[in-house]
């Protein structure tokens, strides 16, 4: 048998049921985004028709979709270099000669990324309630006036950037944190023996060697970003005047509440061609200033 077959063989199960879980769903859900396939077609699938493109075109002309749009951008855009922040700034620190206790913190700054979303969002809901939350009560101590904190259209979506950095940079932590420490500590010897201080240090030797972590890295936070759902389904349910409503929130109310199939399926290959093109720019800039 030779190399490539035997490959091949050892590939075969993996390849079945990445085939029967991720590429015939996804064929099945493009083939629908071109029907109006709804509860009618459910209950009978003789109602189902063929309508082209015209669920993209009705998406694309409606008002919701650009705001829900508008909505994961500015998640996105804010919540990412936040968390990828937090994460390589706790990272740092843990990484650091004088930290103590790295064991522990390591474990307390991860375990929100072990916790269960739903379960987490409802206590932050009720940490943040406006006439009972511990928050606003000790604004209240403080001689404050109690915030509407998920009730504002203005601030309800930071509220939200805000739970979403702390239950996931721990994931990305861990993962600088094994990338600083397969830095040789030689390269920051040496800068050091040439006069560099630790700012000259982080730029110009850490932050280089951490070109490809931080790659990968932006990629799977950007496209966990734009999967917003959980957060403001328990959290807003898409409010105040739905200012947190997302592109995946909008997807599941077409679905699952108004029974529009078709058109959810549109909305997620909308989503998944704006993630393909924003990895695709991250590709491209990462070829000009990540080294190879």
């Amino acid at each position: 048998m030779t190399p490539a077959r035997a490959g091949i063989l050892l590939a075969a199960p993996a390849l079945c049921v990445i085939a029967v879980f991720f590429f015939i769903p996804v064929a099945i859900a493009l083939a629908l985004s071109v029907t109006d396939f709804d509860i009618y077609a459910l209950a009978d699938i003789a109602n189902l028709r063929f309508v082209g493109l015209r669920n993209y075109i009705d998406l694309l002309s409606t008002p919701l979709f650009w705001q829900a749009l508008g909505n994961t951008l500015y998640f996105a855009s804010v919540g990412v270099p936040l968390s990828i922040g937090a994460s390589l700034g706790a990272a740092l620190l843990l990484n650091s000669r004088l930290a103590w206790a790295r064991g522990f913190f390591r474990t307390a700054l991860f375990a929100p990324v072990v916790t269960t979303l739903v379960a987490v969002a409802i206590i932050w809901r009720y940490l943040l309630h406006t006439r009972y939350g511990l928050i606003n009560y000790g604004l209240s101590r403080l001689g404050f006036a109690p915030v509407d904190w998920l009730g504002d259209p203005h601030i309800a979506m930071p509220e939200i950037i805000l739970f979403t950095v702390w239950k996931s940079f721990g994931y990305n932590m861990v993962i600088f944190l094994a990338a600083l420490q397969g830095i040789p500590e030689t390269l920051n010897e040496a800068a050091s023996l040439d006069g560099a201080g630790a700012w000259a240090r982080f730029r110009h030797v850490t932050l280089p060697m951490l070109g490809p972590t931080l790659l990968l890295v932006s990629i799977l936070t950007i496209a966990g970003f734009f999967q917003l759902f959980a957060e403001p389904y328990v959290m807003t349910q898409g409010g105040p005047a739905q200012s947190t409503v997302s592109v995946l929130y909008l997807m599941y109310e077409m679905g699952f509440k108004w029974w529009n199939l078709g058109t959810a399926s549109a909305v997620a290959f909308v989503l998944f061609l704006m993630m393909f093109a924003v990895t695709l720019v991250q590709m491209a800039v990462a070829r000009k200033v990540v080294p190879p």
